[in-house]
């Protein structure tokens, strides 16, 4: 291996029962990878059959950090306990700060049977974790995509060769890139100082660096000092490109409350039993 893909990790997804039984293919957030700072979890959820996926995630509470949900295919319908609702097709996303707390429901809607799309967890600094909760949607066309003569790029967070997403965030200062290199042809992903980045291959398959990358497997690689470079197969490949800043701060979790210590953790569970956990209403924006 050459000194370019010393540091790289290539952690496998694996097949996990969430919600109500549905089955999501998961890298952050397992036994190999338990967190990866700032980000807690990535699920994939990808199924043409509808029993891995029908019974949905019924009403759950999040405190203390940021969920991003993309589709690709098939719907998702959010409701919460503050009276939002939204319903997310192809290609849409949202963005749902948590901090003080949500409690929210996400259930999928059959469309010819096939259902893709992913969650991002992403943690937030003690001083935010108790912060009004935020809730943004926006349909497919209010992301922008940079198009070349070798890949393609749908800015979703953050920006990119000075194309801007309508999601941004100074808190965590995360980008989210969803990336269709062509067969044979290459994209090369820099990222700021001090960030963590990663790639997950979802289409087809390449190599980083020269290492084989197979598809559902997550790419962590120095990206700071060492810009990697992809490169598709002969099929072509498509794939999430991510990073953010670390937050260096201890992570206590409990389930879907991820706090900075115990006791902290006792008090969300207590607000949650007690039906005290909702405390602010969350400033809603839906966009087209």
């Amino acid at each position: 291996m050459d000194k370019s893909t010393h540091n790289t990790r290539f952690i496998p997804a694996t097949a996990t029962r969430e919600g109500a039984g549905v089955t999501v293919f998961r890298t952050i957030g397992t036994s190999a990878l338990r967190n990866y700072d700032p980000f807690l979890m990535l699920d994939h959820i990808s199924s043409n059959n509808p029993a891995d996926y029908i019974a949905g995630f019924p009403s759950h509470p999040h405190r203390g950090f940021i969920t991003f949900t993309y589709m690709l295919d098939g719907q998702m319908i959010h409701q919460d306990s503050m009276g939002n609702t939204g319903n997310l097709g192809p290609g849409s996303a949202q963005w749902m700060k948590a901090a003080s707390g949500i409690i929210h429901s996400e259930m999928p809607k059959q469309e010819n049977s096939l259902l893709r799309g992913f969650q991002l967890w992403i943690n937030l600094p003690a001083a935010h974790k108790m912060d009004r909760p935020e809730y943004l949607e926006y349909a497919a066309s209010a992301f922008p995509v940079v198009n070349t003569s070798d890949y393609t790029l749908k800015v979703l967070i953050g920006n990119y060769a000075d194309t801007f997403a309508p999601i941004r965030d100074d808190i965590t200062e995360v980008s989210f890139f969803d990336v269709q290199v062509l067969p044979g042809r290459s994209f090369q992903l820099h990222a700021p100082t001090n960030c963590s980045g990663f790639l997950y291959p979802y289409e087809g398959a390449g190599q980083l660096n020269g290492s084989n990358v197979a598809s559902q497997t997550l790419v962590i690689a120095d990206i700071e000092d060492n810009p990697v470079e992809f490169t598709a197969g002969s099929q072509g490949a498509r794939f999430l490109a991510v990073h953010g800043k670390p937050i260096n701060e201890p992570i206590v979790q409990y389930g879907p409350f991820v706090m900075n210590t115990r006791e902290e953790i006792e008090q969300a569970k207590k607000d949650y039993e007690s039906n005290q956990f909702v405390r602010d209403q969350a400033w809603i924006y839906q966009g087209k």
